[in-house]
């Protein structure tokens, strides 16, 4: 079946919850995806297999000249065909149709293949620190 790259789609808390959790491999919680996304996102994409949400990113941004990549996922069994490089590809194309100069995007070690090789983003030095200790359902990253 052909894959359709939708930006600013109606989010499904649910759909979207689900596929998160199958994508990252977490708990199954239905999140509030469509308030967060309409509040701090500059747009998001979904690929749809279908009516089914397959793949998921969202571009959030400072208001000005720097976009950060969040929460790239595919469903686990549509891995590895292509969609979470095009939809890198539609969240880069947003980024810079809204004047961003900069998209950032942290990722774990396993990644590097994907955002290096397959994405063309380059090696950046970063750091990170926690918050809290507030128990995470999410994982870290």
């Amino acid at each position: 079946m052909t894959i359709s790259y939708v930006p600013r789609f109606p989010v499904d808390d649910r759909s979207l919850s689900l596929l998160h959790a199958r994508a990252f491999g977490a708990p199954s919680h239905v999140r509030p995806w469509a308030e967060r996304l309409h509040r701090h996102a500059l747009t998001w994409i979904g690929a749809f297999e279908g009516t089914a949400l397959v793949g998921f990113v969202q571009v959030c941004w400072d208001g000005g000249s720097h976009a950060f990549l969040l929460d790239t996922a595919v469903d686990p069994d549509r891995q590895h065909r292509g969609i979470g490089a095009r939809l890198v590809a539609e969240a880069t194309s947003a980024a810079r149709d809204a004047g961003c100069e900069w998209l950032h995007v942290d990722f774990e070690a396993g990644l590097a293949g994907f955002y290096l090789e397959s994405c063309g983003f380059r090696p950046t030095r970063a750091g990170l620190l926690r918050l809290g200790p507030t128990p995470r359902t999410d994982p870290a990253p």
